[in-house]
C-alpha cells in the first residue's frame, strides 16, 4: 500500500506539488490566526458563584447563604468537587467540573441550579456567576493617573468611562476596577435627634429612597401634539439629600439635615492598589475563555489610545502589566531555536552529501511539516505556547531524518547508475529507491509517534501542561513521515541532477574516519 502511494505521488507529481503550496498557503494564514499564549492554561474548568449580602458577618454569610448554595450546587453533573469561602459582606462558592467538560456547559448548568437554591437565601440576597474567565485570564493591568486628581476622581473616571469603553471589546470578560475610593453620599444620622423627633432610622433610610426617582405619567394633548408629563426627582447634590422631607413635627417638615449630616465619603474597601510606593487607582482586563491573548491585548492597548483624548487634561491610563512582553519573549526564543535547528541541518546534510539539490529536497519538507501541524493546531482551536512549541523545536532532528534516509537513498542510486538517458529512466530509478526504504521510514515514525501516547493518559494539571507538547510532536512527525514518503521522491526527482557523488567521495565523511566504501554496496538487489 506505501509502495503504491509513493508511486502514485511520482505520477501525480505536478498536482502534488499544487496541493502542497495550497498547505503552504494555508499554513501561513493559520501561523498568523493561531491563538498565542506563553504557557498552556492549566487551570481548573472552574465555575465562580459571588454572593454578597453586606454588613453581615462571616458567620451569618456561611450559614445562611454559603452552605445553602453549597449543597444545591452539588448535585450538577460532572462535578468534581465543590469549595466555598464566607468572608465579611459577600460569600464565594467555586465549582469545579472535570476535565473535558464544555466551560459554558458547565455555566449553564450552574446558572439553571441558581434558580432553585435561591429560594433558600434570605431575602434580597441574588447569586451571580463570576466573569467567563479562566484563573490565568489577567492580560493586562493599568493605572489611572494624573498629577492634582484625587482618588475619588481617578476611580471615578476608570468606573464611569474607562471600564466601560474596554469592557465593549471582544474577547475582553470583564475589567474589574482596583485601587482608589469609590464615591460614596453618606447621610449619617444622629441617634439623638431621631429620638427627639420620634423617628425610627428606616424612615430616614425610606424617605431617601421614595426621593430618589423620576416619576412617570400619561400625556397632555394640544392641539396636533402631546406633552409627555413626567416629574423630575433624581438627586443631584448634597443639597437635594439635605432638603427630603422625612415627617412632620408639630406641622413643621423634619428635612434629613435636621437627623444628621449629608457628606461625600469613600465606601468600604478591603484592600489597595499600590504602585512604586505610592497608592493608586486603575483595572485589570480579564480575556474571556478561549480567547486570544495577543489580539485581546492589542484592542484594549487600540482602545486605550481612542479614549484617552476624552480624559480631563492631565489624566493618562499607563499599562504596568501586559502579559504580551511574555509571550513575545517566549515566542522569539522558541522560534530562535527552530530556525537554528533547521539551519543546522541544512549545513550538515550539505556537508555529508555535498549536493545542495539533495539538500533542499530535504530541508524544504521541515517548513511545510510545521506550517501543516500549525493549521491542524488552527483548526483544533488549540493554542500555540510555550509547550506546543517545544514539541516542535524537539522533533526537529528526528523529523529530519526521514527526509534525510529518503533522500539519501535516492542520492546513492542516481549515484550509482548516473545521469539516465530519458525522464522515465530517471523516474524509474528514483521510484524504486523511494520504495526501497517507504515502509521503513514510516513505521519508525509511527513507533516514536506511539512512545508518545502514555503522555495523552495524564490528568489534570500535567495533561493540560504536556498535552499539547504531545499533541504537536505527534503532528509533525506524522507530517515529516507523510512528506518524507511523498514530498521528498518528487522533490529528489528535480533537484538531484548534474553530477552525483557517492557518500566515498565525501571529504567529511572521509574525515570521520569511515573509510573507502566500496561502490558495489549500493548495487540494488534484484
Amino acid at each position: 500500500m506505501i509502495e503504491r502511494f509513493v508511486d502514485a505521488c511520482l505520477s501525480r507529481r505536478v498536482l502534488l506539488l499544487l496541493v502542497v503550496i495550497v498547505l503552504v498557503i494555508l499554513g501561513l494564514l493559520s501561523l498568523r490566526d493561531t491563538s498565542v499564549d506563553a504557557i498552556p492554561d492549566i487551570g481548573e474548568n472552574l465555575v465562580i458563584v459571588y454572593t454578597q449580602w453586606a454588613g453581615r458577618s462571616p458567620r451569618d454569610v456561611e450559614d445562611q447563604v454559603t452552605y445553602p448554595l453549597t449543597v444545591n450546587l452539588m448535585g450538577i453533573p460532572s462535578v468534581k468537587t465543590v469549595r466555598s469561602s464566607s468572608m465579611f459582606g459577600f460569600s464565594l462558592v467555586n465549582v469545579i467540573f472535570e476535565d473535558g467538560v464544555d466551560y459554558y456547559w458547565a455555566r449553564t448548568r450552574v446558572l439553571e441550579k441558581l434558580e432553585w437554591a435561591g429560594r433558600d437565601l434570605p431575602e434580597g440576597v441574588q447569586p451571580t456567576l463570576g466573569p467567563d474567565a479562566t484563573l490565568v485570564g489577567q492580560v493586562l493591568w493599568y493605572t489611572i493617573e494624573g498629577e492634582g486628581y484625587d482618588l475619588y476622581t481617578l476611580r471615578s473616571l476608570n468606573d464611569f468611562y474607562v471600564k466601560l469603553a474596554l469592557q465593549s471589546l471582544d474577547g475582553v470578560a470583564k475589567v474589574a476596577g482596583v485601587g482608589g475610593f469609590v464615591k460614596e453620599y453618606r447621610v449619617e444620622v444622629d441617634p439623638g435627634k431621631l429620638l427627639a423627633y420620634g423617628l425610627p432610622v428606616t424612615r430616614v433610610i425610606d424617605a431617601v429612597k421614595s426621593s430618589n426617582l423620576d416619576v412617570g405619567a400619561e400625556v397632555l394633548e394640544e392641539g396636533d401634539t402631546e406633552l409627555i408629563v413626567r416629574g423630575v426627582g433624581f438627586i443631584r447634590s448634597l443639597e437635594d439629600i439635605e432638603n427630603v422631607v422625612v415627617s412632620a413635627h408639630d406641622g413643621v417638615p423634619v428635612l434629613v439635615k435636621h437627623v444628621g449630616r449629608v457628606t461625600v465619603a469613600p465606601d468600604f474597601r478591603r484592600g489597595a492598589l499600590d504602585k512604586d510606593g505610592t497608592e493608586a487607582t486603575g483595572g485589570v482586563v480579564l480575556m474571556r475563555y478561549g480567547g486570544n491573548p495577543r489580539k485581546v491585548i492589542e484592542a484594549v492597548k487600540a482602545k486605550i489610545e481612542e479614549i484617552e483624548p476624552g480624559l480631563p487634561a492631565g489624566v493618562r491610563i499607563v499599562p504596568f502589566y501586559d502579559r504580551s512582553e511574555l509571550i513575545d519573549r517566549t515566542t522569539r526564543t522558541l522560534e530562535i531555536a527552530v530556525i537554528l535547528q533547521i539551519v543546522v541541518t541544512v549545513v550538515v546534510v550539505f556537508l555529508m552529501l555535498s549536493h545542495a539539490g539533495t539538500s533542499a529536497a530535504v530541508t524544504l519538507t521541515l517548513p511545510v511539516a510545521v506550517l501543516v501541524t500549525f493549521m491542524v493546531m488552527n483548526l483544533r482551536g488549540q493554542t500555540s505556547n510555550l509547550m506546543s512549541i517545544s514539541g516542535i523545536a524537539l522533533s526537529i532532528g528526528v523529523m529530519v531524518d526521514s527526509g534525510i534516509i529518503m533522500a539519501e537513498n535516492i542520492h546513492k542510486r542516481l549515484a550509482l547508475h548516473g545521469e539516465p538517458a530519458d525522464p522515465a529512466g530517471r523516474l524509474q530509478i528514483v521510484a524504486s529507491a523511494a520504495k526501497d526504504v517507504a515502509r521503513p521510514i514510516f513505521f519508525s515514525v509511527i513507533i516514536i509517534i506511539i512512545a508518545f501516547a502514555n503522555i495523552y493518559f495524564l490528568r489534570g494539571q500535567a495533561g493540560k501542561l504536556f498535552r499539547p507538547l504531545a499533541l504537536t510532536e505527534n503532528l509533525v512527525m506524522a507530517a515529516s513521515a507523510i512528506l518524507a514518503i511523498s514530498l521528498v521522491p518528487v522533490l529528489s526527482y528535480y533537484l538531484i541532477r548534474g553530477r552525483v557523488r557517492s557518500m566515498d567521495e565525501s571529504r567529511v565523511a572521509r574525515g570521520r574516519g569511515t573509510g573507502e566504501v566500496e561502490r558495489g554496496q549500493y548495487d540494488h538487489p534484484e
